[in-house]
């Protein structure tokens, strides 16, 4: 597993490679939403997240995302599914992200994080 920063983004390449070794055509990753960090090749959302609140997030602040990379720069790309995004402390009952502004800021996170092959 490994963490995805500003400083250090990952290439759609890489999550094709990451998913085909893991699970055939999607890869497993946690947004901490406040951080604008995310933890991606985990083969649990849960290992993702403990990954990252090892290094600082907050539990209220991750969410778990699943990418499919031959969707990258679609809708599909990123799907709101996960056992984490149960939190029913913030009203959310359910595996996927109930709150249109979390789902929105977790999306600007990805398009930050995740860059075409080419891209710096």
């Amino acid at each position: 597993m490994i963490i995805v920063t500003q400083k250090n983004k990952v290439a759609i390449s890489t999550l094709n490679e990451m998913a085909k070794k893991m699970f055939g055509n999607l890869v497993k990753a946690v947004v901490d939403i406040k951080q604008e960090i995310m933890a991606i090749d985990g083969e649990l959302h849960a290992d993702e997240e403990v990954l990252l609140t090892e290094n600082g997030s907050k539990r209220a602040d991750v969410w778990g995302v699943i990418f499919y990379p031959e969707y990258f720069g679609q809708k599909n790309f990123v799907e709101f599914d996960s056992m984490i995004n149960l939190k029913p402390f913030l009203g959310n009952r359910n595996r996927g992200v109930d709150d249109p502004e979390i789902r929105k800021k977790i999306l600007e996170i990805v398009g930050n994080l995740v860059i075409k092959n080419d891209e710096k």
